[in-house]
């Protein structure tokens, strides 16, 4: 299992990198044909690409460092760091959006002349370039490539948008097409990143992970004839993909050493399709008084 997570931590690394080059190099494209066109939705979208940038180079550090294994300071090693690159996405994204917002939304009721040609040959670069990163990132399992990945899915939309807005403003005198588009971009990226904050926040305040349930747990240990009783079981997740379980069992008599080390093998055993990758357990003989109050 740790070979498996390895093996996905080092795939996730190289990805973000691949998209944080990719991404850094368009946004610069992106600004110069902003500005070239006179475009608002351009120059929002190289304002959001510029933003995914950041956080994909963040990203691609707190990767980095969440391959570290324990050490004095961290017990646990340092996969959680990869969630705080998760959540820097976000908050870099929502001061962009609420940036773009304000200068868009006077826009719409005063637009300036944009040069429609080149916004069309912009889309369809943008379009490609971001288009490639998803592919790249789209299998990624982190929370991180997740996030990563849906950043660049946006820019792709974001870019079908104004590919779309580009055809109609040939075709029709409507230049608050551009403002309106980057109103729009910017109302899909807050509500994606508030669903991944959630995510995010969720794990940071050591929730139980979705694809966890406490009864499941307790039902199955309870098919072991030796357990008596279930309790205090608590379960977390460090990074949004491993899981940890700490858990009290009171057996029905008192077993030596060598048959309760078969028991936790039993255990391991019984939970090894509920997501858990690390299990901590404490037996209990009858007579024993569980100390903790909410046991």
């Amino acid at each position: 299992m740790g070979h498996n997570h390895d093996h996905s931590h080092n795939h996730s690394e190289g990805n973000v990198k691949v998209a944080f080059f990719l991404n850094l190099s368009f946004t610069i494209i992106e600004v110069i044909g902003g500005l070239y066109t006179n475009s608002l939705a351009i120059l929002s979208d190289a304002l959001h690409d510029l933003g995914d940038s950041l956080s994909l180079g963040l990203s691609w550090y707190f990767q980095k460092l969440s391959k570290k294994g324990r050490t004095k300071k961290f017990s646990y090693g340092y996969k959680r760091f990869s969630l705080l690159g998760a959540i820097i996405n976000s908050i870099v994204l929502v001061a962009g959006s609420i940036f773009i917002l304000t200068k868009a939304i006077p826009e719409l009721f005063n637009p300036g002349e944009t040069n429609v040609q080149g916004m069309l040959y912009l889309a369809i670069l943008g379009i490609v370039v971001n288009g490639a990163a998803v592919l790249k990132l789209r299998k990624g399992e982190s929370l991180n490539e997740k996030v990563v990945s849906l950043h660049l899915l946006e820019d792709v939309l974001g870019w079908v948008a104004v590919l779309i807005g580009s055809i109609i403003m040939m075709y029709t005198d409507a230049p608050f097409i551009d403002p309106l588009l980057s109103v729009l971009i910017s109302l899909f990226v807050l509500y994606n990143v508030y669903k991944n904050l959630r995510k995010s926040m969720l794990v940071i305040l050591q929730g139980i992970p979705e694809e966890v349930s406490l009864e499941d747990i307790k039902v199955k240990l309870k098919d072991i004839s030796e357990i008596t009783d279930v309790h205090d079981n608590h379960v977390w997740s460090m990074d949004g993909e491993y899981n940890i379980l700490t858990i009290h069992l009171q057996l029905d008599q008192d077993y030596k050493l060598s048959e309760q080390a078969k028991l936790k093998e039993k255990v391991r055993s019984q939970l090894k399709d509920e997501s858990i990758d690390h299990i901590t357990i404490e037996f209990e003989g009858q007579d024993e008084n569980c100390e903790l109050e909410d046991c």
